[in-house]
């Protein structure tokens, strides 16, 4: 279980500390070989790559379809058809139905531009150690902007002290990485954070940084649950930590 952030480490936020470790480890990482199809677990569907298969569209009812095609359409990135946790909320139309504007919000409809959404992405797939997530998301992060240095900062996890200098690394973005750090692993968001957190982004940016990541929180869950795999051969990208 990881321990709390000392009083010490919250009073010289982004100075220095911001880190949370587990006792007795030390910050040594590897990146994990990708599975191959004889490796996948034994109640895999290696359609759908989950633990149920793919919902078929032919196969809902009128409410089922309309929440298929909500899905299904252009401009969602599932022009082609359903898949990873998506395709598994599928399995209940009504709850994917539901869950889509808030995607559609934090993803796409805040104040933020990609660039920073992508970065709270792969900080709660760190913080989280979802390693599905950060696959699915590295790419994304690079494609809008997010600097090759901010990125391998977030996946080998290191402390504010070791990126005094890294170019594009200011004020906004340590602030997301910090507060996605306390909110995941802290007891609570600390005082100092939040109310930096709401300097920069304002109380609606605040808020919305909390709904996305809550929406990988649950997209996450979701993995999980569903034991959701990218395909076969798929190079895994966020580094485990090896105990020593």
């Amino acid at each position: 279980m990881k321990t709390r952030i000392s009083v010490a480490c919250l009073l010289t936020l982004l100075a220095g500390c911001g880190e949370v470790t587990q006792p007795g480890t030390v910050n040594s990482y590897s990146i994990p070989a990708p599975l191959n199809a004889d490796q996948f677990p034994p109640d895999i569907d290696m359609t759908s790559l989950a633990r149920l298969p793919e919902v078929q569209r032919a196969d809902l009812d009128a409410n089922g379809q309309d929440a298929f095609d909500t899905y299904v359409s252009p401009g969602t990135g599932y022009e082609t058809g359903l898949r990873g946790p998506i395709g598994m909320w599928m399995h209940s139309p009504v709850m994917a139905k539901a869950i889509f504007p808030l995607r559609e919000h934090v993803r796409y409809g805040t104040a933020k531009d990609q660039r920073l959404t992508e970065l709270t992405i792969i900080s709660t797939a760190r913080e989280i150690d979802n390693q599905y997530e950060h696959t699915a998301h590295e790419g994304l992060a690079r494609e809008a902007g997010l600097e090759e240095e901010i990125i391998e900062f977030v996946k080998y996890r290191r402390q504010f002290s070791e990126a005094p200098d890294i170019p594009g690394f200011g004020d906004a973005e340590r602030t997301i990485v910090q507060f996605v750090r306390e909110v995941i692993s802290a007891e609570k968001v600390s005082s100092e954070t939040f109310a930096r957190a709401i300097e920069l982004f304002g109380r609606d940016g605040v808020t919305d940084l909390v709904g996305l990541i809550g929406y990988y929180n649950l997209v996450a869950i979701t993995l999980k649950a569903f034991d959701v795999h990218h395909p076969p051969g798929r190079e895994l990208l966020l580094p485990v930590t090896v105990e020593e």
